[in-house]
């Protein structure tokens, strides 16, 4: 054993002996680990076909209006509007056709008394300042009867009535969406600056984890599959390592190998126990600021930063991990990236069963959802009697080692730490964690 190797040793045998004396509350333990770290600010310079979802480091404003011409707003005839003034059912008024060619772009010009046919979305002739619809007139030969007035400008879409030249349309930090892409191509932009997905390295620990066909004493690697799909999922660009065994140095190798990255994350090791060996060696490579946080499942997660890069460790437990990873590495790759840290959806439901809890712990109650209907009139079978609820039935209130309890849930019920326990009846909001992006 070297030097080093000693050093892990016995900060492992101090931290095994004094346990989770002190759990830090989730707030402050995210409290402590984003106030030790910085967004990145890389840039990246791409055509809007692959700029979905990505946040804009830049200010945007319009190059060009929207339209960028007069344009008829309705299938009709255009006139200038005078021309139908006291035009009624009974008194229509007759403009001579100028032009019945329904072209998109009509170039004659309307003069007085005239009228050119026009469609939705196509140039105003010249000399037109309105258009009457199309059912409000009647053609015969190369004559048009208006049977209804129309003012200036009306069934008109004029320049910039969308969009004006010039005018400011987001601001670094905007998140794209689809309906912001075709604005942003129909004012002149084909390209735009956006910040870089954050990166993260995801390495599976634990001598016991196989990638298949598991022998006594083995086990399948899944936490470091689900972490990278989630981190995925938030925004991430994930590198999904090899398992890395419970060597010391080993671990300290793997772990600086990916310190190039904005994120690393840890499964497994993150314990007391003496094959739980993570926390000590992020330690001498940097610093552990967090390591147990009161919440349920999962209390065994230690956090810390080398080098700059915030090292996330998570339990080896799955759900454990699950939960650790919503409330820790979501946020921070949300952080980094520049990305808004909205809060999952929720579904408001009544517990169809009592959820234990210990006081000052954050417990996550995984929950499966079911839609009930009561009848309300006795009198009658109507639909409209009756009545809809949403019911929430624990499928596991512990046991954070079943992967199936949150696979096979609808989400989960938070009990904060000012509770003890949560009543069966009680309408609670359920958070569907795995629905957010």
């Amino acid at each position: 054993m070297d030097g080093t190797d000693a050093t892990d040793a016995a900060n492992a045998s101090n931290r095994r002996s004094s346990g989770f004396k002190t759990r830090t509350q989730v707030a402050e333990a995210r409290r402590q680990l984003l106030e030790d770290i910085s967004p990145h600010e890389r840039i990246d310079d791409l055509s809007l076909g692959r700029v979905d979802s990505r946040v804009l480091a830049e200010s945007i404003t319009a190059t060009r209006a929207v339209p960028n011409y007069e344009r008829a707003a309705m299938d009709g005839w255009a006139v200038q509007a005078r021309d139908t003034f006291g035009a009624g059912d009974r008194s229509p008024k007759v403009l001579q056709v100028a032009d019945d060619t329904a072209e998109s772009v009509p170039d004659t010009p309307v003069g007085p008394g005239e009228a050119v046919r026009v469609h939705t979305g196509s140039a105003l002739p010249d000399g037109a300042d309105a258009v009457v619809m199309i059912e409000q007139v009647t053609q015969v030969g190369t004559e048009i009867e208006v049977f209804d007035a129309v003012t200036k400008h009306e069934n008109v879409a004029s320049v910039g009535e969308d969009v004006s030249k010039a005018q400011s349309l987001y601001d670094p930090g905007h998140q794209l969406r689809p309906s912001d892409l075709g604005l942003l191509k129909s004012v002149g932009h084909d390209r735009v600056s956006v910040y870089e997905r954050p990166t993260v390295g995801v390495i599976p620990t634990g001598e016991e984890l196989v990638q298949s066909d598991p022998g006594p004493g083995e086990v399948i690697e899944t936490n470091g599959l689900t972490v990278s799909h989630l981190a995925n999922r938030w925004g991430g660009i994930t590198t999904y390592r090899n398992v890395v065994t419970d060597n010391p140095a080993a671990l300290r190798a793997a772990i600086q190998r990916d310190l190039t990255k904005d994120v690393v994350v840890t499964t497994g090791g993150s314990s007391v126990g003496t094959r739980d060996l993570v926390p000590e060696i992020v330690d001498t490579l940097g610093s552990v600021s967090v390591h147990g946080v009161a919440l349920k499942p999962g209390h065994p997660v230690a956090l810390g930063v080398v080098e700059g890069t915030p090292v996330i460790m998570l339990p080896g437990y799955p759900v454990a991990a699950i939960v650790n990873a919503v409330q820790f590495l979501r946020p921070i790759l949300k952080y980094m990236g520049h990305l808004p840290c909205e809060s999952p959806p929720t579904t408001s439901a009544q517990l169809s069963q009592k959820i234990p809890s210990e006081p000052g712990v954050r417990t996550f109650a995984r929950v499966q959802l079911e839609a009930t209907v009561t009848d309300t009139d006795t009198d009658t079978d109507a639909d409209i009697d009756n009545a809809t609820s949403t019911i929430a039935t624990p499928t596991r209130t512990s046991g954070s080692g079943v992967l199936s309890s949150v696979a096979l849930a609808d989400g989960w019920v938070i009990v904060p730490e000012s509770r003890e326990g949560l009543s069966a009846g009680e309408t609670v909001s359920v958070e569907q964690w795995e629905w957010s992006t």
